[in-house]
């Protein structure tokens, strides 16, 4: 993720018969199945929480943190372990990322109890940010031509967009067919597997060291995930709480003072594990601004409607998984296929207002779900409309890079990782928090659970209507006018 350090030269280009050059395709194909892990584990879970809350006894807002313990650590860590794998080696990140993963997958799936299972997605959370901060990294030093290097991310990029659609079907089947502590006990084979390949074919390197490298900041990296941690669990509490207790009120304070902490420890270190530099571009910090509001409205969406399909609706794990397969599929196709080519020819700027702009459709639309929805007439059309997530997203990365200087391309792809995370966490987080305490306003005014479930998923939709439409305006003003001449 970070750039290479001058006492750790990159190796020189391996001929096309070496051995270096023959194992490539197997290093690439290792990478990605760890990105494949990864990116299921996000998406695998979420069919399967209803039968997780019904079997250990969560409460409808402390579900969420099933998915909040994995983003908070992923994106809280994500920085910290680029460096370290710049320091101490980007091949013994790796294995030692998938190591803790594998692991922490085994203990998630032997949990009896919500305390155990939050710890073990913590830990798988951890494991993810240590293989994926390198996994990019150790693709740029293989595949050194441009071409091959291009073909190598775009199979990088494919795997993250499949994934996503292959998590939610297999995490229905598996729920359905062996129970959901399966969905966690899967990664242990492709885990094994992983690391019994990577031993052999990914090139060993040898960082400086953490002496050489002045540090890797481990405070900051403590200041901004406690930070982030502390924020979210006190939106996750409001239900038990109340928005102005002073138990709420506290703990907001704390967070918003570990994080003013982190900037400030930023500002000051020797070797800050965030430059603030890096801020001062338009194009970068407004990216990382939409994308926060974007991607914590369209993850909870993700969350939300798994939810509504089998509490209000009755379907199964599996035929959730199936109903929300076009979605999945048409944000995978259109981000490899037609974003590239509408950037090309409008500009990144222009694509990425109008998948804005289809994403607001898409949670207004929601807004108006009814208790007995029709699949075709009332979810079918909302699935395609989420193609705009697949305009949306490639245009804002790029963005978001194209104001960083080379020296700083490793920091901004790491800050755009991690406002990613973070964005997903807390828009779980406070919209799951929202669409409970609605639904249990509703039930104590006398009304169905189903009409409850539905209204205070009414109003987390309503509330990301706003997040997009927010971020529509940011990107509007921030992000500056059209590409005249975008490059293809």
């Amino acid at each position: 993720m970070s750039a290479t350090t001058p006492s750790s030269p990159p190796a020189p280009a391996p001929t096309p018969s070496s051995p270096a050059a023959r194992s490539r395709p197997l290093a690439l194909g290792v990478i990605a199945t760890g990105l494949l892990m990864t990116v299921l584990d996000g998406s695998i879970v979420t069919v399967a929480m209803p039968a997780i809350q019904n079997d250990l006894g969560f409460t409808p807002a402390g579900l969420s943190w099933v998915v909040n313990a994995y983003l908070i650590a992923f994106g809280g860590l994500l920085l910290l372990s680029g460096r370290l794998g710049d320091l101490l080696g980007r091949r013994r990140m790796f294995l030692a990322g998938t190591a803790v993963f594998t692991a922490a997958s085994v203990l998630a799936g032997a949990a009896g109890s919500p305390a155990l299972l939050v710890t073990a997605r913590f830990l798988q959370g951890a494991g993810s940010a240590m293989a994926s901060a390198v996994g990019l990294g150790i693709l740029v030093t293989l595949f050194t031509e441009s071409r091959e290097r291009a073909r190598a991310i775009a199979v990088f990029s494919f795997t993250g967009a499949a994934g996503a659609s292959i998590g939610q079907v297999l995490g229905g089947v598996l729920t359905d067919a062996l129970g959901w502590h399966w969905i966690f006990f899967i990664n242990l084979p492709i885990g094994l597997a992983v690391l019994l390949v990577a031993v052999r074919v990914l090139p060993a390197d040898r960082g400086p060291g953490i002496a050489a490298g002045a540090g890797a900041d481990t405070i900051g990296a403590l200041l901004v995930t406690g930070g982030v941690m502390l924020g979210i669990y006190s939106v996750v509490e409001v239900e038990s709480y109340g928005w102005l207790s002073a138990h709420t009120l506290g703990l907001g304070a704390l967070a918003l003072a570990l994080l003013a902490a982190f900037v400030v420890r930023q500002a000051t270190a020797a070797t800050p594990l965030l430059p603030l530099r890096i801020l001062r571009s338009r194009s970068v910090a407004g990216a990382n601004l939409v994308q926060i509001l974007m991607v914590a409205a369209l993850f909870s969406f993700q969350i939300l409607v798994a939810l509504y399909l089998q509490r209000v609706l009755g379907y199964g794990a599996t035929a959730t998984g199936l109903a929300m397969l076009p979605a999945a599929a048409v944000i995978g196709a259109v981000s490899l296929g037609l974003s590239a080519r509408l950037s090309a020819r409008f500009g990144d700027r222009s694509v990425l207002l109008l998948g804005l702009a289809l994403l607001i459709g898409v949670l207004g639309l929601l807004t108006r779900l009814p208790v007995h929805a029709h699949y075709a007439t009332d979810l079918l059309p909302v699935m395609f409309l989420a193609a705009g997530f697949g305009l949306a997203l490639p245009a804002l990365t790029a963005l978001g890079m194209s104001g960083a200087g080379e020296e700083d391309a490793g920091l901004a792809s790491g800050l755009f990782n991690t406002t990613q995370q973070i964005g997903m966490a807390m828009g779980v987080a406070v919209l799951s928090t929202l669409a409970a305490s609605r639904t249990d306003t509703l039930l104590a005014a006398g009304g169905s659970r189903a009409e409850a479930l539905t209204g205070g998923y009414h109003l987390a939709f309503a509330v990301g209507t706003g997040l997009l439409a927010t971020a529509f305006l940011v990107a509007l003003a921030v992000l500056g006018r059209p590409d005249r001449a975008p490059a293809a």
